[in-house]
């Protein structure tokens, strides 16, 4: 455990470091303001099967959205259960990141 009560479960990168880096990355991401270049950067940051992970977890989420059950959405992507459930359970959320990217979305 390191001096902010956080548990390192493996070797690297601490979780702080993470979350710090991950801020860093959208804070840049926000200020670029320039759609083309976040997509060429998401293309040399994630392999190919990284991107299309990205890309199933948020067809996932428009499809529980959409009301599409969870049996039909991991026919649909080939995608488990359990990646699924914890989908629909960020979506039920009172603060759902999800929802709020949804309605930003449904107001383009």
């Amino acid at each position: 455990m390191d001096k902010n009560g956080i548990v390192k479960e493996d070797k690297g990168i601490s979780e702080e470091v993470v979350n710090e880096t991950i801020h860093e990355l959208c804070k840049l991401i926000i200020e670029s303001n320039d759609e083309q270049f976040v997509y060429d950067f998401f293309s040399c940051l994630f392999t190919k099967p990284e991107l299309k992970d990205v890309a199933n977890r948020w067809l996932l989420v428009k499809e529980i959205d959409k009301g599409t059950t969870q049996r039909e959405i991991a026919k649909k992507f080939s995608m488990s259960l359990c990646k699924i459930t914890r989908g629909s359970k960020e979506l039920t959320k009172s603060d759902s990141a999800f929802r709020k990217m949804l309605e930003m979305l449904k107001n383009n």
